[in-house]
């Protein structure tokens, strides 16, 4: 590549300002990609609501929006990005997947592209079964064209109806986050002040309020739970319906809706609790990158034994505790367990913290993504 650029075209569904974990993972790998001297980026999204294509550039990253009709099954519907899709793919070295977005996967069948194709695998589609048989052999296809997978975790691969039949592509490299952009944050009691009880033991989780996260476990878990106070970060459909399941439990005391927190305020949340819970119920979550983000602040992680990447990367007994998905009695159990033992707490907050600066350091993982990329590039 010397003396050339490598052409990288990043293709979702969404990009930045549009909030989402893998969108957030778009806007870090291609602004991280972009810092090597000899890459040039470019983004090819799609406009969630109806509207127009329109171009921008966001951080010095070059975004096409494509436009749209609208979303529908979670997935916007949109014929340009179709024909734009081509017309990038034909000035890309390589190509740079995120999927499951089934408007990709028509992209990439019509555009013809002869080029290298990376896959980013987030996940299956879980909700959608009726949509998947006409959808899967269209998936199919996808990961039979792609030249290589990637995906975050072992988990990624055996829990997939996908993946495993395509195991000699799959490469891990897991999500990684920057410990200094959490470490130089500074500590306030941003949590305990809000505390009914200043001495209760703080049990953190953030997360949009939908189906799969799993909050209406927790909330179950904790009416189960002694000398805890329990803060919910995030918003969504459920957000109703959990603050009327507290108020008519007799919760209001012990659990505290923040709605949206800005970055620096959940940054400080994660550094202020005792206890972080990630309680998702099914293979949707697929990693958690909120698990990371409590870990490297020394927090021990109760998380669940889902068929994804989610037990991977907080680890069972090392790091925090697993307990089976949609069980509130398992999970209030844990809680209970780590709030009555601060020294557990302390040894597996202190795993956890050593486990993310030696696995999940960014700066690591874009050097490994770069590296994909660029293979048999000229």
């Amino acid at each position: 590549m010397s003396g050339k650029k490598l052409r990288i075209l990043q293709v979702n569904k969404a990009y930045y300002p549009h909030v989402g974990g893998i969108e957030s993972l778009v806007k870090q790998y291609s602004e991280e990609l972009s810092y090597f001297d000899n890459v040039e980026v470019k983004v090819l999204a799609c406009r969630s609501e109806r509207g127009k294509t329109f171009h921008e550039k966001i951080n010095g990253i070059d975004v096409t929006r494509a436009g749209s009709l609208g979303t529908y099954f979670s997935c916007p519907l949109s014929f340009s990005f179709l024909s734009l899709f081509r017309k990038m793919a034909k000035n890309a070295d390589v190509v740079h997947i995120h999927l499951p977005v089934p408007l990709t996967d028509a992209a990439l069948l019509l555009a013809g592209f002869r080029g290298r194709v990376v896959v980013s695998w987030h996940s299956d589609i879980v909700k959608q079964k009726k949509l998947m048989m006409f959808l899967r052999p269209l998936i199919k296809k996808t990961l039979k064209r792609a030249d290589c997978i990637l995906a975050a975790t072992k988990g990624h691969i055996d829990g997939s109806d996908f993946l495993p039949q395509f195991r000699e592509k799959c490469r891990i490299i897991p999500y990684g986050i920057t410990p200094e952009d959490y470490l130089s944050v500074k500590r306030v009691p941003f949590l305990t002040q809000k505390c009914t009880d200043k001495s209760s033991i703080r049990v953190f989780f953030t997360g949009r309020l939908v189906y799969y996260k799993g909050a209406d476990v927790l909330l179950k878990a904790f009416a189960k739970v002694k000398g805890c106070e329990l803060f919910l970060a995030g918003t969504g459909e459920l957000e109703n319906q959990l603050k009327e399941y507290a108020k008519s439990h007799g919760l209001e005391n012990k659990v505290h809706f923040l709605g949206f927190l800005p970055d620096k305020q959940l940054k400080q949340a994660y550094a202020d609790c005792d206890i972080f819970v990630l309680p998702s119920v099914v293979k949707s979550e697929a990693f958690g990158i909120v698990q990371l983000e409590a870990m490297i602040y020394g927090k021990p992680v109760i998380n669940t034994s889902l068929p994804s990447g989610v037990p991977y990367v907080s680890i069972d007994g090392e790091t925090g505790i697993t307990v089976p998905p949609c069980n509130e009695d398992a999970l209030a159990d844990a809680i209970n367990r780590l709030a009555s033992d601060r020294e557990l707490r302390e040894k597996l907050g202190k795993n956890a913290s050593e486990r993310v600066i030696k696995h999940f350091n960014e700066k690591n993982v874009i050097r490994e993504i770069y590296g994909v990329l660029s293979e048999n590039a000229d």
